[in-house]
């Protein structure tokens, strides 16, 4: 298999990813259930957007299809202007390997590896040279160069999910997703870990999108979707945590609008 990376065009004034009619069903016959109905979205470059809703809203298949690592029903995805839904599964590899970074809840760091190791993998997977001045830019940011040496199992989990940021930003993607970050995460630790994605976005023109249930955690982003019942339902603008907690209040238990 060919290990070229797959190109993505940079056009500055397009989305750094988009969904058209972007329709997800899980199941067939009676028990088919809708997690997307026809959402179309733009993510912006360089902005943070976060994502909202009850459980069962379709949050998590939203970004788990947008960023590659779901397929479609109908509708299509686009990373730049590649369009994933047209792609082979090689080339939908190579494209979230070089063009999207991932953080998860579970660090998934590798606890063999160095913070150093574990944030420069997915290049040295890719057999890729390390761009050395970017990756001492993203290590500075996240504030643990005295930590580099040590292992996942000698790092705090505040220290552990900054390390997987760090990872998620070395390769310079096009787009960053992130899945409930804070969420193994005590609040002073989670705090680090949005103050430095928060930063990725203003210093480093970095594109987030993030899921996440908290408001606090929100209230970092430049913008907020609102899902229920696979749609989506509202945005925010400049969001803070009164006014986030104040429109999910809105939504009764069983992930519907009230």
């Amino acid at each position: 298999m060919s290990t070229a990376p797959l190109s993505v065009p940079s056009d500055e004034a397009g989305p750094a990813a988009r969904a058209v009619g972007l329709t997800k069903v899980y199941g067939e016959g009676d028990t088919a259930v809708t997690a997307l109905d026809a959402v179309s979205v733009e993510f912006d470059r360089g902005r943070f957007t976060a994502i909202m809703g009850p459980s069962g809203s379709g949050k998590s298949t939203l970004m788990h299809v947008c960023a590659g690592l779901d397929s479609v029903t109908s509708g299509k995805v686009y990373i730049g202007d590649v369009d994933l839904t047209t792609l082979k599964d090689n080339d939908l590899t190579r494209l979230r390997r070089d063009a999207v970074g991932f953080v998860f809840q579970a660090f998934n760091l590798v606890p063999t590896l160095s913070a150093l190791e574990n944030i420069t993998l997915p290049m040295d997977i890719a057999g890729r040279p390390v761009d050395q001045e970017w990756v001492d830019a993203v290590i500075d940011t996240i504030g643990l160069r005295d930590r580099l040496r040590n292992r996942p199992s000698q790092l705090s989990g505040g220290q552990q999910q900054r390390v997987a940021a760090a990872r998620a930003l070395a390769s310079r993607p096009q787009i960053v997703f992130a899945d409930e970050p804070t969420g193994n995460l005590d609040s002073r630790a989670g705090a680090e870990v949005l103050s430095f994605l928060r930063r990725s976005v203003d210093e480093f023109g970095q594109t987030i999108v993030m899921v996440t249930h908290d408001p606090t955690a929100a209230s970092y982003a430049d913008h907020v979707l609102f899902l229920a019942d696979g749609l989506i339902v509202d945005t925010m603008e400049d969001p803070t945590p009164d006014r986030v907690l104040d429109r999910m209040k809105g939504f009764d238990g069983k992930g519907r609008r009230s």
